[in-house]
């Protein structure tokens, strides 16, 4: 356990708890350096195949930017380049990313679970960025990731008020895959990562990469007909034999990640 979060592992499942539940787990500086590092561990691990990320207690995700350490005078240096949590600025990570979102994620709170690709909220969740209602703008990401992941019309329906959206309103606007009762954020995170285990690691990665990396191409041709190095080490695999092998074997792969 590190200062500021906590890490453990269950199989290729890596756990990641934001650990300041005295300041509903609200971020500064030495936060995100210390999660980014853990963030480049779990990408450099071939062990590891996916994350959750949550927060500790049951009252917050994250309340985002810790404004009272700042306020207060604390040293604001040492952000890292892979932004809030290690992950509103981390592009070249090509395994999935899971927000278990426990109660208030707004703010870079919120920006964090919106890096993510997969946000599994609690029933009691609360989602948003108020930054303008405090003279800021969602500057780690939230800008320009919610019109993308719900359409501009919402998404400016949340960025110029900054009004707080329930965990059900979410799952309706499309920023939501599952809501799950309170306490259960977790545990309901836990299942959507068994289901990505059950397939080709490289296979994950290559959808995932394509995907995003997609979204950035000129036109659908022009994504469809892309490159994408995690769908060549895909083809290079072990892993690409197997499945078809296992599926002619009617048994259940036994995947390497290789």
């Amino acid at each position: 356990m590190g200062d500021f979060s906590s890490v453990s592992r269950e199989g290729g499942l890596t756990i990641i708890t934001i650990e300041r539940p005295e300041v509903m787990n609200s971020l500064h500086p030495p936060g995100n350096a210390e999660l980014a590092g853990v963030f480049d561990d779990f990408m450099s691990d071939p062990e590891q195949w996916v994350a959750i990320i949550t927060g500790a207690g049951d009252r917050a995700f994250s309340a985002g930017n810790d404004l009272k350490y700042q306020a207060s005078g604390g040293d604001m240096s040492g952000q890292p380049s892979s932004g809030f949590a290690g992950l509103t600025s981390r592009f070249d990570n090509p395994k999935p990313v899971i927000a278990a979102v426990n109660g208030v994620a707004m703010g870079g709170g919120f920006e964090i679970a919106l890096a993510c690709d997969l946000i599994i909220a609690s029933d009691n969740a609360i989602f948003a960025l108020p930054e303008p209602r405090v003279g800021l703008a969602a500057l780690a990401g939230g800008i320009h990731r919610l019109p993308r992941e719900i359409g501009m019309k919402q998404a400016m329906g949340m960025l110029l008020t900054g009004r707080r959206v329930s965990a059900e309103e979410g799952k309706q606007l499309g920023f939501v895959n599952d809501v799950v009762p309170a306490g259960e954020a977790l545990e309901g995170a836990k299942k959507w990562a068994g289901l990505i285990l059950e397939c080709a690691p490289l296979s994950v990665r290559g959808s995932k990469q394509a995907a995003m990396a997609g979204m950035n191409a000129d036109s659908l041709e022009a994504a469809i007909k892309g490159k994408y190095d995690q769908i060549q080490a895909m083809y290079k695999g072990s892993d690409f034999v197997e499945g078809p092998l296992a599926f002619a074997e009617k048994r259940a792969p036994n995947w390497k990640g290789e």
